[in-house]
This record gives structure tokens, C-alpha cells and sequence, in this order.
């Protein structure tokens, strides 16, 4: 006798457990959904386990090894600084494995079911879920996708042992001697200062006439210099060829300007780039509305075409970034309870933790201007800043976009140590509609970073105490 596949049912069915599919998991159980959360690899996706909070990791560590081998201009000298880099690994793990333990905690305190395996849409309400044994059914009244990205593999570079991206880069055993990193981007320039902190050569090429294309001219300079000054080369408007592997590395050719260069490293790291994932979850079965790309439209409530299905995070249009998923997931979870959230991503801040960090929320001048306001763009530097000086980090500066006929905030730029925490008060100042005022009469602590934003706001206001 055979047995048939007898469908679980489920209120709301999330596929695929990182910054994204968690969070719409736990808000979705919240408000009163039945909730299974599908995840084939580990619990946190991508961010917690192969890339936001690794790389933040090796980054601090880099850091560490560069400070202390690098303070002697305020008196602190160290002998024969060494580092141990399994030790740097296994710290890193660590962290990882404590905030994936931390998903893994809140998930079940909030009575979400947590299915090992892939899923693949049988039909617009069932998926089948696989592992290595088995295969269910679940039909569902609606379905999250969260799926996430992975990194671009070029054609002339395919991964090896010697020929990595992201995930590899943050799993070496080693502190290379030499990489060449392909691409210049924020994951490429983040993982370049991580590892030329620890003792690497790197070479960056970057297609574009500079890195950081996403973020203004004058911000990426600043990370170019303090990069170079810590033994980077930079060739921009360059084009990687291709690679040999040797006994011990790869010969990297690439066409710079023009002229063709070889360039030898012990590794190449490939970051050009993510594609999303969905070409394995048997979406063309179900007729959903897809783009060239492979991302999924959605409308405003994250809804795809077939309206009992969401997708959210890196396989919809916009940045790839792991805080835009969370937010996405929050409204996703609300519409399917029948609430009237819509996504806005006025405020939604950009980081680079590169040296100095970057940000960026809301517009920039020019971004400003296209769109037809008259704006005034007002910067304060960090040099002027006494917490920025005693930390002996004084590189960098705030710049605030007010539109000039009531001072309102609409944007805002900053480069310097802390960016990534400091542009949080201007994307709160973007969602209340304050104006430059309302910032400039808010009392900041001194001596303290913060006091950056609260002294821009009144350059904007024509009122300035610490700069002319």
C-alpha cells in the first residue's frame, strides 16, 4: 500500500531564515499567524554566518592588529606584534555562533516551526520541503520569500581554493601575503582594509573611474587615501581578464587604461556583485512576475503577483542590504494581518565600514537637486570636533541636506569613525520631519561625536560656533 504525501497546513509559510525571513517569521507569529520558517543552510543566512557579522569581525580584528602596531604618534609603542590568526577565526566564530543561537532562541520562544531543507513551489498555496531523506508537503494561506543572494561568479573566474569571494575570504586559514581583490565596492573595500590591516598586499581593480561608485566622490577619496597609506594599490577603470593558478597562487591578468598587466597574488578575491536566489524555488511553475535579473516584483506591501505570496530582502528591487530586509519583513508580516503598512525607503541608511566608516540617508545634494528641490548643503569637519581628536581620528565630515525654504532635513553624508552609528539621528530626524532647528536646539553630550551632527545643523542655520 502507498501513502500519500499528506499536506501540513500553515497560516504563513517563510522560506528562508536570514535578516529578512527571522524577523517575518517572529513579527508574522506576533500577530497571532501559525508560522513555519524553512531554512536549507544555517539558521541567520547569510549576514550572521557567511557575511555582515564575520566581516565585521575580522574587520575590529584587523583594526586591533593596525592600532597596536601603528600608535607610536601618542606615545604607545609594542614590540614584535604578531597575529594568531586561528585564534582571530575562532573568535569569529564565536560571535557567530552566539547570534545564531540567539535567532535560533527567539524563533522558538515566539512558537515558530523551523523545517531543515530546500523548498520548491509545487503549486501557488503548497511548496515541497526536501532534506536528505525526505520530502512534505505544506500548503499555506500565505507565503514570505526570503531567500537572499549569493556572490557572482565571473566566466574567466571561477571559485577555487585560490580564486575566492566573500564567504572564502572570510574562511581563509591564513593572513595572505598577497590579493588581488576584483571589484571595488563596499564588501570589496571592506574585506581590503580588514586584511591590509592584518599585514596583506592587496591590489584593488575596479571597473569604474572610482571605488565606491555608491557613494560620493569626496567620501570614497578619503578611504582610497588612508587605504593607500596603508600599502593598497588602486587601479580604477581597469578590467580583469582572467587568472592562472600556480603552485603557490594565481597570476591575475587584467587591462588597466589600456595596457594589459599580470599581477601576482597568493589569492583573488572575486566581488563584482550579487545575484539573487531565485532560480531554484520552481517560481516560473507558478507564474510570478519576474524581472531579467531574477528579482521578483513586488508592490508596495511586498506583495509578487500572486497575491497570497510576499518576497522581501535581496530578491526585490533595491540595495542589498540586510536592514532593508528586516523592514521589508515587518511589512510583509503586517499586510498579510490586514494592517496598512507600505514600504518607504526615504530613510534608509547605507554603510561602509571601511577606514574611515561611510554612510549615507535619505539625499545627497545632487540626488536633491535632480529631484527638484532647493537645497543647501552644510558640512562640519571631524577635525573640529574635540572627541574626534582625542581619538586620534580626526579624518573625515558631516554633511547636512536641508531644503532651504524651512530648514527641513532631508539627507544627509558622513564620513568618519562612527558614521555607521552617528547616521541613525539623521534618519530619525528624516521620519519625524524635523528641520535643521529642531536638531540644532537638541542638547548634545560634549565631549562626544554626536555633537558633529548637532554643530552641521547650525552651519545650516548660518549660526556656527566651531567653524568659520
Amino acid at each position: 500500500m502507498v501513502v500519500g504525501d499528506f499536506a501540513q497546513e500553515v497560516d504563513t509559510l517563510v522560506i528562508g531564515s536570514g535578516p529578512g525571513g527571522y524577523v517575518a517569521a517572529i513579527r508574522a507569529a506576533q500577530l497571532g499567524q501559525k508560522v513555519t520558517i524553512v531554512e536549507k543552510n544555517s539558521l541567520g543566512g547569510v549576514c550572521l554566518n557567511v557575511g555582515c557579522i564575520p566581516s565585521k569581525a575580522l574587520i575590529q580584528a584587523g583594526h586591533r592588529a593596525h592600532l597596536a602596531k601603528t600608535s607610536d604618534d601618542i606615545g604607545i609603542m609594542a614590540e614584535n606584534v604578531t597575529v594568531d590568526f586561528d585564534k582571530v577565526q575562532e573568535w569569529k566564530g564565536s560571535v557567530v555562533k552566539k547570534l545564531t543561537g540567539g535567532v535560533e532562541g527567539l524563533l522558538k520562544g515566539n512558537k515558530v516551526e523551523i523545517i531543515r531543507g530546500e523548498a520548491y513551489f509545487s503549486g501557488e498555496d503548497s511548496v515541497k520541503i526536501m532534506d536528505e531523506k525526505s520530502s512534505s508537503t505544506y500548503k499555506f494561506k500565505n507565503c514570505i520569500i526570503a531567500t537572499g543572494s549569493r556572490p557572482i561568479e565571473l566566466p574567466s573566474f571561477k571559485y577555487t581554493d585560490r580564486v575566492i569571494n566573500s564567504t572564502g575570504a572570510l574562511a581563509l586559514k591564513e593572513v595572505p601575503k598577497k590579493m588581488v581583490v576584483i571589484g571595488g565596492g563596499y564588501i570589496g573595500i571592506e574585506l581590503t582594509g580588514a586584511y591590509a590591516n592584518l599585514g596583506t598586499e592587496v591590489t584593488v581593480l575596479e571597473g569604474s573611474k572610482q571605488i565606491l561608485p555608491g557613494f560620493e566622490k569626496q567620501m570614497a577619496k578619503l578611504v582610497e587615501k588612508k587605504l593607500k597609506k596603508n600599502g593598497v594599490t588602486f587601479h580604477t577603470e581597469a578590467m580583469a581578464k582572467g587568472v592562472e593558478e600556480t603552485d603557490k597562487g594565481v597570476k591575475v591578468t587584467a587591462e588597466v587604461k589600456g595596457e594589459e598587466q599580470v599581477i601576482e597574488a597568493d589569492y583573488v578575491l572575486v566581488t563584482v556583485g550579487r545575484a539573487p536566489n531565485t532560480d531554484e524555488l520552481g517560481l516560473e511553475g507558478i507564474g510570478l512576475d519576474m524581472t531579467d535579473r531574477g528579482l521578483i516584483n513586488v508592490d508596495n506591501q511586498c506583495r509578487t503577483s500572486v497575491k497570497n505570496i510576499y518576497a522581501i530582502g535581496d530578491i526585490v528591487a533595491g540595495p542589498a542590504l540586510a536592514h532593508k530586509a528586516s523592514y521589508e519583513a515587518k511589512v510583509a508580516a503586517e499586510a498579510i494581518s490586514g494592517e496598512a503598512s507600505v514600504v518607504d525607503y526615504l530613510a534608509i541608511p547605507a554603510v561602509c565600514f571601511s577606514e574611515p566608516e561611510l554612510a549615507t540617508v535619505g539625499y545627497t545634494d545632487k540626488e536633491a537637486k535632480d529631484a527638484g528641490y532647493d537645497v543647501k548643503a552644510s558640512k562640519f569637519p571631524f577635525a573640529a570636533n574635540g572627541r574626534a581628536l582625542s581619538l586620534n581620528d580626526s579624518d573625515g565630515f558631516m554633511k547636512l541636506i536641508t531644503r532651504k525654504e524651512d530648514g527641513l532635513v532631508i539627507g544627509a553624508q558622513i564620513a568618519g569613525p562612527n558614521a555607521s552609528d552617528m547616521i541613525a539621528e539623521v534618519g530619525l530626524a528624516i521620519e519625524a520631519g524635523m528641520t535643521a532647528e529642531d536638531i540644532a536646539l537638541t542638547i548634545h553630550a560634549h565631549p562626544s561625536l554626536g555633537e558633529i551632527t548637532m554643530e552641521a545643523a547650525e552651519v545650516a542655520l548660518g549660526t556656527p560656533i566651531h567653524t568659520m
